[in-house]
């Protein structure tokens, strides 16, 4: 039998090497000591005798053996030589009792290398044998700011509290999100039972991804199951059948294609208006019916936010009342989130607006088990293929409130009153900062973020004794207080300056418009494989600002002006030379930020007084937000390098 497998794995092996030939690679094994740092920049670490997985076996650590086999690990030497009867007696010892001998080998960059036992290897292979035990020595490199190293010491400090080595992901931050996606706190030590139960559950979902094709994607497997678990959960993945895991591996597919692209979200800075063939025009088609479902984290009396929501609500139905009608649900939380969107589709909800980002999770598996109903979520930054994500350049007004903050603040003193550091409010804060400063280059921003735990807002007020407050975005019903927009305080009373407006009617309007003339589809058409993103601002009327009566002639025309520049594209905030707390972000005249670059800012510009909090010292209930959209602070990411 050992010289029949022997001729079946050359024939593999020599397939194998024409096929890089062909496509100009190196048709045999990689050698460890062509890619080792030079001497003095790496370090090594003896781990003893591990399972090490034999898909990670890439090559032989010298030069020596390398070309006896082809890249495939399989043997490319005659069958008449030593070296293939060496071979043959190791398959019949493998038939016959197994290999039990460990080899030798080195770990670089979670890829392993043979010094000895490279014929056991091999044949191992051949019998697709999971794991072969090693005596494993670590090449641990110096660090450096490249990706591939950054992702290495995250492995190696992942590996101390979970000896998991067949495991390995293309971007960075995925073995913390692991970490916690398994209930585990940072570097909390995983017990052996643990570590069991993962590797079977690992690879159960590798022989359905792997059968669906998932070799063919360019991302790893270790990237799609933390999507998948971060999509489903640990736990109750962990609770599938064979077929169940089958079936939501293949419903949920366009998500692991979705992660093999760089830019993975595909922004639409304005609504689509899709040019109709001219008979489509003289011969209206009649517009699909409508029922939208609105899913409220709180209630509009209780939250501006959710207030601001429900006003676009009512919008639609009056300015569609026959083709739309509309039901709303209150008082969302993440583990109710999933039970409201069944009740929507149960009462024949076919597009359904979940307003709040912590919902998101639960938007996509709805939309993956219900493909025939729209689902948006209200996010920014949000990389999902079954669901649309929508969100408002606020930014451009906030622009605009800063002009008229600086130019109505005397003593050159302004407040920002933020809530939560996710994607979208950094940018706010910074345009407000930069419009003050351009009406007035004395202008300070003072920050004060309402979710952090240890705040006396009232009294970093009086402190700053700020001649202008940005406060929250609009009024409260149930509070009915004046605190919001631009208001100085007169005599412990708010005077009103001007407001930013979210006028999501408009924006919902528009969306709907796009389904019912059919252009809808057109945005998938043009990007089949990105998430599609929808980020308007003041040119679609989605995004304004009112000034109030107490505003001079003067200010308001001012603001009219910036106003229509941004709305005609021929100004933005964030345009020419740009400083942040840290010194220069943008040294070019010319150059205007790119969208992505201002959704995701991570900076605060000079002249705002304060910093971005970290996680810890926020309020438990910014915990959903944070998890979904947080933003790291400048310091933190450089800290991390």
């Amino acid at each position: 039998m050992g010289r029949e497998d022997y001729a079946k794995a050359y024939k593999l092996g020599k397939k194998d090497y024409q096929a890089r030939m062909l496509r100009g690679e190196k048709p045999t094994l990689a050698v460890l000591d062509d890619i080792m740092p030079e001497r003095g920049h790496y370090h090594e670490i003896p781990l003893g005798t591990v399972q090490v997985p034999i898909e990670c076996i890439v090559g032989t650590k010298t030069v020596g053996r390398s070309s006896s086999f082809a890249g495939n690990f399989m043997p490319i030497l005659r069958d008449e030589s030593e070296f293939a009867s060496k071979w043959s007696s190791l398959s019949d010892s493998q038939r016959d009792e197994g290999i039990r001998d460990p080899i030798k080998a080195y770990e670089y960059m979670n890829k392993f290398y043979v010094e000895e036992g490279n014929k056991r290897v091999s044949v191992m292979k051949y019998f697709g044998a999971v794991s072969i035990p090693g005596n494993v020595i670590r090449i641990v490199p110096n660090r450096t700011e490249e990706k591939e190293n950054k992702i290495y010491y995250e492995f190696m400090d992942f590996y101390q509290a979970a000896p998991i080595n067949y495991l390995w992901f293309s971007r960075e931050g995925s073995y913390a999100k692991l970490q916690k996606a398994v209930g585990k706190e940072p570097g909390e030590e995983w017990t052996k039972d643990e570590l069991l139960r993962f590797s079977a559950l690992y690879t159960r979902f590798g022989a359905e991804y792997k059968a669906e094709g998932g070799s063919k994607l360019t991302i790893t497997q270790g990237d799609a199951f933390l999507a998948f678990i971060l999509l489903y959960g640990y736990e109750e993945v962990d609770e599938k059948t064979t077929n169940e895991l089958n079936e939501l591996i293949t419903k949920s597919w366009e998500e692991f294609e979705l992660l093999q692209e760089k830019g993975d979200i595909e922004l639409k800075m304005e609504p689509s208006h899709e040019k109709k063939p001219l008979l489509s025009m003289l011969l209206p088609v009649s517009s699909p019916k409508v029922k939208a479902a609105f899913i409220y984290e709180k209630t509009p009396g209780t939250s501006a936010w959710t207030y601001a929501h429900e006003l676009g609500r009512l919008y639609l139905e009056q300015t569609f009342p026959e083709e739309v009608t509309t039901v709303a649900y209150e008082n969302g939380t993440e583990e109710n989130a999933q039970e409201l969107i069944a009740d929507a589709i149960h009462a024949g909800c076919n597009l359904i607006f979940t307003t709040t980002p912590p919902f998101v999770q639960a938007s996509v598996k709805a939309a993956i088990a219900n493909p025939e109903v729209k689902i948006l979520n209200c996010s920014l930054n949000t990389s999902h293929r079954y669901i649309r994500t929508y969100y408002s350049r606020m930014h451009e007004a906030k622009f605009l409130m800063g002009a008229i903050a600086g130019a109505m603040a005397e003593n050159n003193r302004l407040t920002y009153i933020a809530d939560y550091p996710i994607f979208g409010s950094i940018a706010n804060i910074n345009a407000f900062a930069l419009g003050a400063k351009m009406i007035n280059p004395r202008a300070k921003v003072y920050l004060v973020w309402s979710s952090m735990k240890e705040t006396d807002m009232e009294k970093e007020m009086r402190e700053t004794a700020s001649a202008c407050i940005s406060g929250r975005d609009m009024v409260i019903p149930e509070e009915a207080s004046r605190f919001f927009g631009i208001y100085h305080v007169e005599g412990g009373h708010p005077r009103n300056l001007a407001m930013p407006l979210y006028h999501w009617g408009k924006f919902y309007e528009q969306l709907i418009r796009t389904i019912m003339d059919g252009t809808w589809k057109y945005d998938d058409s043009a990007s089949t494989t990105k998430a599609i993103n929808y980020w308007w601002g003041m040119s679609a009327g989605v995004i304004d600002v009112v000034c109030s009566r107490h505003l001079p002639i003067g200010t308001r025309r001012l603001v009219e002006l910036l106003k229509n520049t941004i709305c005609k594209e021929e100004f933005n905030p964030f345009s020419g030379i740009l400083y942040s707390q840290n010194g220069v972000v943008q040294d070019d005249p010319d150059r205007v930020m790119l969208p992505e670059e201002i959704m995701t800012m991570d900076w605060l510009a000079e002249n705002v007084i304060g910093s971005i909090p970290r996680k810890e010292e926020l309020k438990e209930q910014a915990e959903p937000v944070i998890k979904q959209q947080g933003v790291k602070r400048e310091s933190e990411n450089t800290k991390s390098n």
